[in-house]
């Protein structure tokens, strides 16, 4: 009580006064003590999965070498690592099983830092700055020019914009081996790309006011968020493959050449309808995961986007790798591993093929506290599993992960790795061969938009929108089956509406077309779709109505005489978007019927 009446009475002091009394300097020991710096999580406290062993390599000293967020492994099995405010190391681990060896530390004597991606390919080290206080963001290539095991020049290939926890992430190889791919969070504008697999037709495509972020948090930014391109080893000639990350830190391909990705969630969404958590998203040509700024998160069922492969839940994703290489189990071999900063929680995901994409299985594999992780990788000079933490200016630490069990760790042949016999994944490439202009795209993929797969009616549809639609759209209004109309009818509204915030000067849609697609949706029977159905088909009108937009009294009448008499149905995730249809179009006993 004293000491809040003192505060009381301080605060109604002149101010002069006050102002003095909190200025005033208290004395300061003569020789203040040094605080050592304190270790970082000891392995004993971290806990793995059964019959795997955690080992603390290298305790990094803050002072000295700052706080480490990314690595990568040289062709002599060395790790090289990035501070996140400083520079470049690399790191020679000691032999596993030895006793008395150390981790030998070198600072790499480049004037460079501060990455978010490093990859060693084309016999130099790449690297992602993510602007700091030192170097500006772009994808930079270091190389040993006198050939004597030092790097020592720095060759900026390409300047890429954006900063911060949500800027210029990772760097990897593409499995080609002939390119590189380079991933970006949603605070990075959009790269001026040479090719685009996904056709740059954007939109918010809402049509209610989306509210913004209660913090303001990219407001008035506009999708489409995070994106993946694949470049030339040179930096040059950039292709866009895919968008709609919220902050995908890091990529990686598995055995089959397919990418994978670990989106984060916006956490301050929780509990509300708009909230989507971590997630493992099958990165396919030309792909779409639906960021936009504050509630107007596309859902995963809106077939303009393409749902998650795994959800993981609240987190904060990180570095991830698959497992290829270590001397695991055949399990953990094939495993994808993901690293949460936030829970400190390193996962490992098994994926089985799923017709043309795959399911996931998620496991703890291990965790700590405080343990907030920052990249992984495979070794394969040793077959160990490699992870850092730090970041943020946090304690670091390098540790390192073997197999001490009796299971077989044989490492199959890379070439006896892929199924042969994978018919979705295939067709779902020849579709993806037509993500470009194409006089036999049409034709190709016309026969699969009604497919059963929604990955084989996406990679049709993504084929169909690369193409001139004044060549296709009589096809599109006319198609008679019901599943394939839906897909049609979605890529006619995206090709040939303008959305009203990213073109909010564009002429008016075409009356003629504007018609004939009113009455092409109408004719779809409502009675005669699967739910799943009907989520495409109320997904087509929001981006219809949305692009061309304000609809006449006779294409709201219609729209409604289609819709009203089915609500509310006995499917939330179809309610939902009734509901938002109908309040647009003002219809009578709408929102009464919504609230009972």
């Amino acid at each position: 009580m004293t000491r809040l009446l003192l505060i009381a009475v301080i605060a109604f002091l002149p101010t002069s006064f006050a102002s003095a009394q909190l200025r005033r300097p208290r004395p300061q020991p003569a020789n203040p003590p040094v605080l050592p710096d304190p270790p970082a999580t000891k392995a004993e406290s971290i806990k793995v999965a059964k019959d795997f062993k955690v080992e603390l390599l290298h305790s990094v000293p803050k002072d000295k070498e700052g706080s480490w967020v990314n690595m990568c492994v040289d062709p002599k099995g060395r790790l090289i690592v990035s501070d996140q405010y400083g520079g470049l190391y690399r790191v020679i681990p000691p032999a596993i099983g030895g006793k008395s060896e150390e981790t030998k530390i070198e600072r790499i004597p480049v004037p460079l830092g501060e990455a978010h991606g490093l990859l060693w390919a084309f016999d130099s080290l790449y690297v992602v700055v993510n602007k700091g206080q030192r170097y500006e963001s772009g994808l930079y290539r270091v190389r040993d020019a006198q050939g004597n095991d030092t790097l020592n020049t720095v060759e900026m290939l390409a300047r890429i914009s954006g900063a911060g926890e949500h800027g210029p992430h990772a760097v990897l190889l593409h499995p080609g081996g002939k390119r590189l791919v380079i991933v970006c969070g949603n605070m990075t504008p959009l790269m001026k790309c040479d090719q685009s697999r996904v056709p740059t037709i954007w939109g918010e495509d809402h049509l209610l006011p989306r509210m913004p972020d209660g913090r303001g948090f990219m407001k008035g930014v506009l999708g489409p968020g995070g994106a993946i391109y694949a470049l030339d080893p040179d930096g040059t000639n950039w292709e866009l493959l895919s968008v709609g990350f919220r902050n995908e830190f890091d990529a990686a391909f598995n055995k089959n050449g397919d990418l994978f990705t670990f989106d984060a969630d916006m956490e301050w969404d929780m509990n509300t309808p708009w909230y989507r958590p971590t997630r493992v998203c099958h990165v396919t040509s030309g792909s779409e995961f639906g960021w936009r700024n504050g509630a107007g998160k596309w859902p995963a069922h809106y077939a303009d986007s393409l749902p998650a492969t795994l959800n993981i839940g609240p987190g904060s994703p990180t570095g991830i790798c698959f497992g290829y290489g270590t001397k695991f189990p055949a399990r953990f071999q094939d495993a994808l591993f993901m690293c949460d900063w936030s829970y400190g929680k390193l996962y490992a995901v098994h994926l089985t093929p799923d017709g043309a994409t795959y399911k996931g299985e998620g496991e703890e594999f291990l965790s700590g506290s405080p343990l907030p992780l920052t990249d992984v990788v495979a070794n394969p000079k040793d077959g160990a599993l490699y992870f850092t933490i730090g970041g943020r200016k946090t304690k670091s630490g390098l540790y390192r992960v073997t197999y001490v069990g009796k299971e077989s760790t044989e490492q199959p042949d890379p070439d006896t790795r892929i199924p042969s016999h994978l018919p979705l994944h295939n067709l779902r490439r020849q579709l993806e061969a037509f993500h470009k202009k194409d006089p036999k795209a049409v034709e190709t993929a016309w026969p699969h938009l009604g497919h059963a797969d929604r990955f084989i009616r996406y990679a049709a549809r993504m084929a169909i929108e690369h193409q001139d639609p004044r060549e296709w759209q009589d096809k599109a209004l006319g198609e008679k089956k019901p599943a394939a109309a839906l897909t049609a009818l979605l890529a006619l509204v995206r090709a040939r509406g303008f959305d009203p915030f990213h073109h909010p000067n564009a002429l008016k849609p075409d009356t003629e077309l504007t018609e004939r697609i009113s009455h092409a949706l109408a004719a779809i029977a409502w009675d005669k779709l699967t739910d799943e159905q009907r989520l495409e088909l109320l997904r087509v009108y929001h981006v219809y109505f949305n692009r061309f937009r304000p609809p006449t009294a006779e294409h709201r009448q219609r729209a409604i005489t289609h819709v009203d008499p089915h609500y509310p149905s006995n499917n939330r995730l179809v309610n939902g978007e009734a509901c938002q249809l109908l309040v647009y179009l003002e219809t009578p006993e709408a929102a009464a019927r919504t609230l009972k």
